[in-house]
């Protein structure tokens, strides 16, 4: 696809801009992910207000000390005009070697050119145990032949 990914989104469109993410978050450089945000980009992250891209680098910082071996897969669930709600599950591990599948929800909305300007996620965390993990792809990009979240019947 040639072009940049820009409001309003197709089913494509929005499909592939959610990959992007997708990827941005898996490589875990909180740099490379705040560029995908307005300068000004205004966050709700659980219970968390976070503005501008200073404090997205700052919280993906502190977030990926604690949720180590990350793994995410996102998903589309609806988009319309600049908009776009996404539904997304990572696998992680705490210090002491817990592992943890967190669900969640993202509410995205878009500037003209692109670049995110609101993003409201609500996530919830589960205990599993280390055989009840889905996600073993090696660190980085998901393999574009590992399941989807559907696939995977999440």
């Amino acid at each position: 696809m040639s072009g940049p990914l820009v409001p309003p989104f197709t089913a494509e469109t929005a499909r592939l801009k959610a990959r992007l993410a997708e990827d941005a978050w898996n490589s875990r450089d909180p740099q490379r992910v705040s560029l995908a945000y307005t300068p000004d980009c205004r966050w709700r992250n659980r219970a968390e207000f976070i503005e501008g891209r200073d404090e997205i680098v700052a919280f993906l910082r502190r977030k990926w000390q604690r949720e180590r071996d990350y793994r995410l897969i996102k998903e589309v669930w609806a988009h319309d005009g600049d908009r776009m709600a996404v539904r997304f599950a990572y696998e992680w591990h705490d210090e002491s070697g817990r592992w943890f599948r967190s669900y969640g929800n993202e509410n995205w909305e878009f500037d003209a050119g692109g670049l995110m300007r609101r993003r409201i996620a609500s996530i919830n965390d589960l205990a599993i145990r280390d055989e009840d993990r889905l996600f073993h792809w090696p660190l980085g990009r998901r393999p574009d032949d590992h399941p989807s979240l559907g696939a995977l019947g999440l």
